[in-house]
């Protein structure tokens, strides 16, 4: 029960912390930067303790029925070895990004609005990751979705104000698809419960309406992913924030509010078919294609970066549009790295910034003299989101090619290893230019980051370095436990109901 009583926590504590943030942050000193380290911690901690208590349960699932009101009348919300997996990412980056912040934001007029957001953002992601309610899924993607539009807009500038409108109108349009879909299904099968609602569509194959809602969420979660074509609002908005969110957005939330939650309506609630995944894996193909070569064309520091991940999310429903057991092994295990890896290169382009560096590479040369922790820092996490070996990226990007090549789709494969060679080329164009070279005049007075920026960045890194650890058999139930629930498809709901009754 203690395991089970910990669930709404991952809720709570947020989203209590982003209360009384707001409410006292202005009046006690240090409140703000105390309570936003106390509440990721705490985060952390539970979403430790949790995975623990979940491989010594039963059927490894957790059910919390609020109130008492016994599903699917009543709402629930539920940890299996998908949510727990996102839920530890989550936990993970927002730690360290918290910590980054308390150095970063101090060159921003107000740290208790931005904590006020963060842990909102945090709250939201949380909730997407553990809900057992469809329409609640909605709600908490919106609590996040807000949160990041302020967020992006949080420096007041121009540009960043601008970001975050063109972010705001394209969120307003993906969430108004899923509302859509959200209100057909409601409307096709009387219930909001998502195990309820795969038992009753299974009860009612060969109906052209679940294909219909199908594309309404590809759409919806398409944006909220920034799968190309939908991608148009992610170079503006990651790039253009402050350096932590930019971290968050590109790190934790595309994932959280995009990738994840087509994997879960997608797998568990509609069923997988053969058109959807294909469709995915052209998608997926076209993004790491695309998302290279324009990361390569870039000179804004955070712009590479954030074209870059465009493309290493078409790594990851690459994977998942594969649909086999190593396929999305690969996928999930490269939605680990990547959250790592991305969030290091945002907070190491946000230290080059708030040393006085800029974001231009073409105003940059040498830095790596003046700022020798973040050079190296930067350097692991670029030959990692390149796949070098024997970095974290090398594995899971070689775990995908070989689930490609296994089931027969050697020019995918042969696209990923493209992908690749593009992403370590606009890598290497960073590292010539901002930090090789001779080292130019306004670059002397450049100094390293703050400790406590320097502390986040290094334990990012050091992932980085032994993220390949995470393949040994005592270490990859963490993965392991979420392949085997999106593999389960429709029949996990089956699951979930049968635990829900007891």
């Amino acid at each position: 029960m203690a395991g089970i009583n910990i669930i709404p926590l991952f809720v709570v504590i947020p989203l209590g912390a982003a209360f009384l943030i707001s409410l006292f942050g202005k009046f006690i000193r240090r409140f703000a930067d105390i309570a936003a380290v106390v509440t990721s911690l705490s985060l952390l901690v539970c979403s430790f303790r949790v995975m623990m208590f979940l491989q010594n349960t039963p059927g490894k699932l957790l059910i919390y029925k609020i109130g008492g009101w016994q599903p699917p009348f009543g709402i629930c919300l539920v940890i299996d070895g998908l949510s727990m997996f996102i839920l530890f990412i989550i936990s993970l980056i927002g730690f360290f990004v918290t910590v980054y912040s308390l150095a970063y934001m101090e060159k921003y007029t107000d740290k208790s609005k931005f904590f006020t957001l963060f842990s909102l953002m945090i709250c939201g992601m949380n909730g997407a990751a553990i809900t057992g309610d469809l329409f609640n899924l909605f709600v908490f993607l919106e609590i996040a979705s807000i949160a990041s539009y302020a967020l992006v807009a949080f420096g007041t500038g121009h540009e960043e104000l601008e970001a975050s409108f063109k972010y705001a109108i394209m969120g307003s349009v993906a969430s108004c698809f899923i509302f859509m879909a959200i209100a057909f299904l409601y409307g096709f099968t009387s219930t909001l419960n998502m195990a309820d609602m795969a038992r009753t569509l299974s009860y009612k194959q060969g109906n052209s309406f679940v294909p219909f809602v199908g594309v309404l969420f590809l759409m919806g979660f398409g944006l909220k992913s920034a799968l190309i074509p939908f991608h148009a609002w992610l170079p503006d908005a990651h790039s253009s924030a402050p350096a932590p969110v930019s971290a968050m957005l590109s790190g934790v939330l595309i994932k959280a509010l995009g990738v994840y939650s087509l994997i879960r309506i997608f797998f568990n609630i509609l069923g997988a078919t053969q058109g959807f995944l294909s469709a995915l894996m052209f998608l997926s193909v076209v993004s790491i294609i695309i998302g290279g070569i324009l990361s390569l064309s870039q000179w804004n520091l955070k712009r590479l970066m954030a074209y870059s991940s465009i493309g290493q999310i078409g790594y990851i429903l690459l994977g998942i549009g594969l649909g086999t057991p190593l396929g999305i092994f690969g996928a999930l295990f490269h939605l680990l790295n990547h959250s790592v890896m991305k969030s290091l290169l945002f907070l190491t382009a946000g230290s080059i910034d708030y040393a006085g560096g800029g974001k231009d590479l073409r105003d940059m040369s040498g830095i790596s003299k003046s700022m020798p922790f973040t050079a190296k820092v930067n350097l692991i996490a670029s030959m990692a989101v390149s796949g070098i070996p024997p970095f974290s990226g090398f594995f899971s990007k070689l775990i995908i090619i070989v689930a490609c090549i296994q089931k027969g789709y050697l020019g995918y494969g042969v696209c990923a290893v493209v992908g690749s060679i593009l992403t370590l080329s606009a890598f290497m164009k960073v590292q010539k230019f901002a930090f090789f070279g001779e080292r130019k005049d306004g670059a002397k007075n450049i100094k390293e980051a703050p400790w406590l920026m320097r502390f986040s960045m290094a334990f990012l890194a050091l992932f980085c370095v032994i993220g390949g650890l995470m393949l040994l058999p005592s270490i990859r139930f963490f993965i392991s436990d979420a392949v085997q629930v999106v593999v389960k498809g429709t029949s996990y709901s089956s699951i979930i109901l049968e635990a829900i009754s007891k």
